[in-house]
């Protein structure tokens, strides 16, 4: 008889509340070195492992999904309609976080002490992003296009930064896989097949240490956390920022899912719960899409064909979250230095933090640096950027959940529309592990 097991997103939560606790009561008593020097690794190398798994998960499973469609035609259509998706949920998710800030107008909110101290405080960080964006910006409007083929697969593979490259490469070459005769294609379809079952179960045994992963990375940031009164001078504008990322999360994902797919609210939400906290508590999309393309395909049905190349694209360049909280900052920092945004200003925000989203990399605090680029757009003194650095890691850590909710929910409608989303398939691989459980 098996005893009853807890479901993973309550033992993640579980893990999370541990954590914030931990890091009040050690903050209170004097304990933040002991947090940094024997907590914090524990939670660093949580996230290196899954960090350690993304690009070879992305290699095998997209080369599987594209060589297991069998036809090219299927290919460019799923590839559209993912791309079209992917631009239409950003541009929902600017145009909201527009609308929000034009209607509480939190940059109105900060006073001129608190303006003042901000970017004393964070002059430095904000100039580190500034000159990355200026570096970006020299390289010319093509360059992403030049950055998107690899020199060398090999070089491209060995950064989580570079997948763009690496789902460029991979793609060809599962498209070499389909363009050859069956026979020939078979013997690396099989080796990549059984691969992809090897990392799918390292991503099993991963997600065995999630709990502990992320009670260490919660009381590291509650320790590591400054200037509370900086954060309640900030209060508005991360209320206005999670405020929209809520709406997207809790309203317009699910019913995208609800009307086009026909699967419940609470489906989709036990479905995709545990990749949620998990992006919740790293901050990073690439990290969290181990366990979102385990989640996708045993718990929402989404066919590994489909799964295997709407997410890695979507980890790459669907930022809805970001996009959303590029938005709200941008106008916050006008409004903060008393500028008045018209709907050109405002259209070109729409505009440049959609492109901006596509180019930020699926790691923490990315977005910073893309938002320099917004703000130059408009006009806006790009030295703004340290008003809201002090607020910026929590708000990562919302932004990165929705990042990861928006791939999930295109998947199933690309699932949808191609005729691949079934019943969920969960493997029953807890057994394996806890014996004791079993009969």
């Amino acid at each position: 008889m098996k005893r009853p097991r807890i479901a993973m997103h309550w033992q993640i939560l579980f893990g999370m509340l541990a954590g914030v606790i931990f890091g009040f009561l050690a903050a209170k008593f004097g304990a933040q070195q002991f947090t940094v020097n024997w907590i914090k690794p524990f939670g660093a190398i949580f996230i290196n492992s899954l960090k350690l798994i993304a690009v070879p998960l992305i290699v095998v499973s997209l080369i599987k999904g594209v060589s297991d469609l069998k036809d090219i035609a299927k290919l460019s259509r799923m590839g559209l309609r993912t791309v079209l998706l992917y631009l239409i949920t950003t541009v929902v998710a600017v145009s909201l976080g527009l609308l929000i800030v034009n209607v509480v107008r939190p940059g109105e909110k900060i006073n001129q002490d608190t303006r003042d101290k901000l970017l004393e405080s964070y002059e430095g960080d904000a100039g580190q992003k500034i000159e990355v964006a200026a570096n970006q910006k020299e390289k010319g409007p093509l360059q992403p296009l030049v950055d998107l083929v690899p020199e060398n697969a090999v070089s491209a593979a060995s950064s989580n930064r570079n997948m763009l490259q690496v789902i460029f490469f991979v793609i060809f070459f599962g498209l070499g896989l389909l363009l050859i005769a069956p026979e020939q294609a078979k013997p690396v379809k099989d080796f990549f097949d059984g691969l992809n079952e090897v990392i799918l179960k390292l991503v099993d045994l991963i997600m065995l240490t999630a709990p502990y992963g992320v009670f260490a990375l919660l009381a590291t940031l509650v320790v590591e956390i400054q200037s509370p009164d900086l954060l309640l001078g900030l209060l508005w504008y991360s209320a206005c920022v999670v405020f929209g990322l809520a709406l997207m999360v809790l309203a317009f994902y699910p019913a995208l899912v609800v009307f086009f797919t026909g699967k419940s609210y609470s489906f989709f939400f036990k479905g995709i719960s545990p990749a949620q906290l998990l992006a919740f508590s790293t901050s990073s999309s690439a990290a969290t899409l181990p366990v979102t393309m385990e989640r996708v395909e045993e718990h929402l049905g989404v066919e590994t064909e489909v799964a295997s190349f709407v997410l890695p694209i979507g980890a790459t360049v669907n930022m809805d979250g970001t996009s959303l909280y590029q938005a709200v900052a941008a106008v916050f920092i006008a409004q903060a230095y008393g500028m008045q945004l018209d709907l050109y200003g405002q259209l070109t925000i729409v505009l440049t933090a959609t492109l901006a989203s596509i180019g930020s990399a699926a790691v923490p605090g990315a977005g910073m640096v893309m938002l320099v680029i917004v703000l130059g757009a408009i006009g806006v003194p790009e030295e703004g950027l340290a008003l809201i650095f002090a607020v910026d890691r929590l708000l990562d850590m919302c932004r990165t959940t929705v990042n990861v909710t928006g791939d999930a929910t295109v998947s199933m409608l690309v699932a949808k529309s191609v005729g691949m989303l079934g019943e969920p398939h969960v493997k029953e691989w807890d057994d394996e592990y806890h014996p004791e459980t079993a009969d």
